[in-house]
């Protein structure tokens, strides 16, 4: 475990599954990819600090029938002073091609005993970049029903109720986290990104 200064420049991409961040971590050993829980919970911007880093690994996923190495960075915390705007050129050295982390935990290997058409299809709808809804098929939208109170303690379990500063657990199931995030934003609350936690807004 290693303490560095750098800079983590955040991009928002929008996935089937919600909104999701990737970084890019820039320090004087070099650069990696950061695809931690809690970036979920930030703004697209430039971030300067000081990095816990709890390992370094070499990473793949295969994509739009191609595959990407990348060398992965995995932040045991952060410590952050400044935060100032991404440019267009930093947002596009940040890949809007990237897999939503969720997606790519779900990829598993296919079964030996899978046939080679069957394990074909399965690595179709397991790839998200592939839309395997039938041509002129509809899609069936769920209607929207309110949510009570009975969902928040559910939604939120230990952390209810919810006083005016919020602190997220990161460990948790990415897509519950990025539930809780968008339901705090929903009840008026604004995360903090130097103190890394979510502020009730008052009127």
């Amino acid at each position: 475990m290693i303490t560095l200064s750098g800079q983590l420049a955040i991009r928002t991409i929008h996935g089937r599954n919600g909104d999701f961040n990737v970084g890019r971590l820039a320090t004087s050993i070099g650069e990696f990819v950061i695809k931690n829980a809690e970036l979920d919970q930030y703004r697209e911007g430039k971030y300067e600090g000081d990095f816990v880093i709890t390992e370094i690994r070499p990473s793949t996923y295969n994509t739009s029938g191609r595959m990407v190495i990348e060398i992965r960075a995995h932040l045991g915390g952060m410590t952050l002073s400044t935060i100032d705007p991404l440019s267009s050129d930093e947002a596009n050295r940040l890949s809007p091609q990237e897999v939503d982390p969720i997606d790519e935990e779900a990829q598993a290997p296919v079964p030996a005993a899978t046939a080679p058409a069957e394990a074909e299809d399965d690595r179709e709808a397991n790839d998200p970049l592939v839309d395997t809804t039938p041509f002129g098929a509809a899609v069936p939208s769920k209607p929207a029903k309110p949510v009570s109170q009975d969902d928040d303690v559910t939604l939120f379990g230990p952390l209810w109720p919810l006083g005016d500063v919020v602190k997220l657990d990161a460990t948790v199931d990415r897509r519950l986290l990025r539930q809780q995030r968008d339901r705090l934003g929903a009840l008026g609350y604004e995360f903090a990104p130097l103190s890394q936690d979510w502020h009730r807004l008052t009127a």
